[in-house]
């Protein structure tokens, strides 16, 4: 069996942020920009806090089978959650997404890859 790599969004809104939080996460925005976003085992976070209340965790887990990803989802919810309550920032609305990315469709540039490896056997 191999194995499977599962990407995960938790997606949610800051509720009820102090000005002192708010203050804390605007000074720490440059770290958590939209265009620094990557997936990873920690959970990655992003926001624009200036712009809208939102905020965005990607996470990287793995498991052996389909059903995995159930379990993976969870931890992703309890491990966003988890940072959140941490520093005290409210939220609601929290909800996710997973792919499984060995069903995910290849690109282009992925299939012209596996077309060359194909050839080479």
């Amino acid at each position: 069996m191999s194995t499977r790599i599962f990407r995960i969004t938790v997606r949610g809104s800051f509720d009820g942020l102090t000005g002192d939080q708010r203050a804390e996460l605007l000074a720490a925005a440059p770290e958590h920009d939209m265009l620094r976003a990557e997936f990873t085992a920690e959970g990655h976070l992003t926001y624009d806090l200036a712009a809208r209340p939102f905020f965005t965790f990607r996470f990287l887990e793995s498991g052996e089978a389909e059903e995995d990803i159930l379990d993976a989802t969870a931890r992703a919810e309890l491990a966003a959650e988890g940072w959140l309550a941490e520093r005290g920032y409210g939220f609601k609305q929290l909800r996710s997404q997973a792919q499984d990315m060995s069903l995910a469709p290849l690109g282009k540039r992925q299939r012209r890859e596996a077309a060359r490896a194909g050839a080479q056997d």
